[in-house]
């Protein structure tokens, strides 16, 4: 059985996530005292009690969802699971990434932490509330919601941010062309078009200032190479050398995120299961979309660490 891990990105995120990990587990709980530390902020009574407008802001969510998946992937190891023996890969979804690479000791948790923290400042301030918009685009294949975006954007930004399954992808950009988008996905027969409800349109060129701020950040931080190889968003490939995960990083910030592509990758290369470390369940539900063939197994509460440590043994 050859496996990967993933790590679930911005969107998975709700009150009381983490919770019952670090009640169950002082290896979790550890980690969410390393993340409030390096942030100078109880962020865990942030996801453990809300406000859940406050859990939301995207400064918070990142680091927040990354936090669960190290401590999901902390608990494993206290009970035995090593990851380069266990896994073959690592890919996470857009911020997912930093829990991957920080699950295979590419980066620790705290600068992971911090990284994330910039990160989402960076992604809120590039571009003025009101002025950017995301919107899924189901129904469509990938080609498809690309011609809907180019058509769309009429000399403004209308990019394809997310290849998330088939028929299932999202544009980013400025407001007028995301709307314009949807009326005109509906035209090409998408099922549905609806705009989403993003903070900012991420994943698009409007992010750049944001590019530019993990460029800065990531120059500083410490990256070594990860245990097993990360399947990176940008490339849906597997890269480890470190200089290249840096510049991947930055590419991300304004890049496609070729989900439905990495885990056809992975699928295609062998992975037969794949382990998602955090919380909810979004990337099992796609992984059941791409690689119909694969096992999907969500991991993200004291039950489900017991269920996978019984497969794995079995």
């Amino acid at each position: 059985m050859t496996i990967a891990f993933t790590f679930p990105g911005q969107g998975s995120q709700s009150v009381g996530m983490g919770k019952a990990l670090a009640d169950a587990f002082p290896e979790a709980k550890a980690v969410f005292e390393e993340v409030d530390e390096a942030l100078g902020q109880k962020l865990s009574d942030i996801m453990w009690s809300g406000p859940e407008d406050a859990l939301t802001l995207t400064a918070n969510a990142q680091p927040a969802l990354m936090a669960v998946s190290l401590a999901t992937m902390r608990v494993l190891e206290a009970k035995g699971l090593e990851l380069k023996s266990t896994a073959a890969f690592v890919a996470g979804h857009s911020l997912g990434e930093y829990s991957a690479l920080a699950a295979a000791g590419s980066l620790d948790v705290a600068t992971a932490a911090r990284l994330l923290r910039v990160r989402g400042d960076a992604m809120q301030n590039a571009v003025p509330v009101g002025q950017g918009a995301m919107a899924a685009l189901l129904g469509l294949d990938f080609e498809t919601a690309q011609e809907v975006a180019e058509d769309a954007a009429q000399g403004e930004v209308c990019q394809t941010a997310n290849d998330n399954a088939p028929g299932q992808v999202v544009v980013s950009g400025h407001l007028a062309a995301v709307e314009r988008a949807v009326e005109i996905a509906k035209a090409k027969g998408a099922r549905r078009a609806v705009m989403l409800p993003v903070s900012a349109p991420f994943h698009c060129s409007l992010m750049e200032p944001a590019a530019d701020a993990m460029a800065a950040a990531l120059a500083g931080a410490d990256i070594k190479a990860p245990s097993v190889p990360l399947v990176a968003n940008v490339l849906a490939a597997p890269i480890s050398d470190p200089a290249e995960i840096r510049g991947r990083l930055v590419e991300q910030v304004t890049g496609t995120v070729r989900w439905r592509e990495s885990i056809t990758w992975l699928s295609e290369n062998g992975v037969e299961t794949f382990v998602e470390a955090g919380t909810g369940k979004v990337l099992t539900g796609m992984v059941r979309r791409i690689a119909k063939e694969a096992t999907g197994i969500a991991v993200n509460t004291p039950e489900d660490i017991d269920v996978l440590l019984e497969k794995l043994s079995g």
